[in-house]
Order: C-alpha cells, then structure tokens, then sequence
C-alpha cells in the first residue's frame, strides 16, 4: 500500500468526539504516515448518528446491498458518505482529476458498474449470498409524539452487541429514523435483532432502561 484514506466521523457520541480532537488525531496519523512512507488522506464526516440504517454484520450488508442495487428504498446517507469516500480515492489515486472524483463515483454506481464489479469480486472469493436475517425481532417503540433530536451511537453500538453482533451476523439493530424525523407515539424507533431469545431479551431490556438513546421531545409540529 502507498496511500491511505481515513475516515473519522466527528459527533458527540462518536469515537472522535470533537474538531479538535479529530484535528489532533489527523497530526498523529500523517506524523505515522510520514514515518513509513504512506501518502495519507484524513477525512473528517458527520458522526452525529449512524450512517444508513443497519448495526450489525448481516444488517450493514443489506444497506451496501441496496445503494449497490440502486433500490429505492436504499439509505440515501449511506449512498452520499460512499460517493463522498470513493471520490477521495479516485483523486488520490489518480483515476479522477481533483475536484471530479465524486462524479465519476456516481456514474459508476449510477450505471451499474460498481454493482457488477461487486459480484466478480464475490465470485473470486466463493460466489455472492445473501445476507441472513435474524429469525428475532423486536421495536423499540416512541414513548411520545415528537420529534427525533439526538441518537446515541455508543448506546447503540452496545445494545447491538448485547442482541448478538457482531458474533452473530445476523444480530444488531435495524435503526427506523433519522435526526430531525417526527414521530408518533407508539412508532417504532428502531428494531433489535437476535438469534436466540435470550439475546434479544437481554438487548431489549437494556434498550428500554435506556429511554434516551434516541432522543424524542414532545412537538405537536
């Protein structure tokens, strides 16, 4: 390898939790880079929430799946973060001018050829499947009408984990809304997704003692 790109999404629940935690952590890594001799590209993205609608192995790939597919009901944000990274890459590496990396991504997506580039890469490592989807579900529902203002990613990332994942490919979570949503009460929030009853109980428990992990006020909109 010769050149690296990162990604560091920058939120407040997030790994990097601020722009000036995130500026210190783009020094070090372009000070390492340097060291061994990798040409490195620091991204910085909004981490305020997950980024498409699967937490989980099984549930991430249906989201890849879909913006591969170009389905309609793919997450749009999924869509836009990769195009915003494949860009980065095409410049970096020199397949794109500066400035038209994200266009030429887009077209590749847009006329299938990302899509097909996909499946020969499945077929040298064993052929494609589809993901799995866990045979548990349970929603966590809204505690009122409202409007959605916060998601914790780090509660999230552990309830997933409690449901199973990422041991359990097909565990995690399935997240129903995004930032700035409303929602009526009694709406599901999110669905947890297990492979054993024990897992999904113990995920949902603690998703419930844990009522603010998406955040919704009262707002008659």
């Amino acid at each position: 390898a010769r050149r690296v790109l990162i990604d560091i999404p920058v939120g407040p629940t997030a790994k990097v939790r601020s722009p000036e935690a995130a500026a210190d952590l783009t020094r070090q890594l372009e000070h390492v880079a340097a060291a061994v001799g990798l040409a490195v590209r620091v991204v910085h993205t909004d981490g305020s929430a997950p980024v498409g609608r699967g937490i989980g192995p099984a549930l991430e790939a249906r989201d890849v799946l879909s913006v591969l597919r170009r389905q309609a009901d793919a997450p749009a944000d999924l869509a836009q973060r990769a195009l915003l990274l494949a860009g980065h890459v095409l410049e970096f590496g020199g397949a794109a001018p500066v400035g038209g990396g994200q266009a030429l991504a887009a077209a590749t997506l847009a006329e299938g050829r990302a899509w097909q580039k996909f499946l020969e890469i499945c077929e040298a490592q064993g052929g494609f499947r589809e993901p799995a989807m866990a045979p548990l579900r349970h929603d966590i529902l809204a505690p009122c009408s409202g409007r959605v203002i916060g998601i914790d990613n780090r509660r999230l990332s552990r309830i997933a984990k409690l449901a199973g994942a990422p041991k359990v490919p097909c565990a995690g979570i399935d997240l129903l809304v995004r930032n700035g949503d409303f929602v009526e009460r009694g709406e599901p929030l999110y669905t947890l997704h297990a492979g054993s009853p024990g897992a999904l109980a113990y995920a949902a428990d603690y998703a419930l003692s844990q009522p603010t992990t998406v955040q919704v006020i009262e707002d008659d909109e």
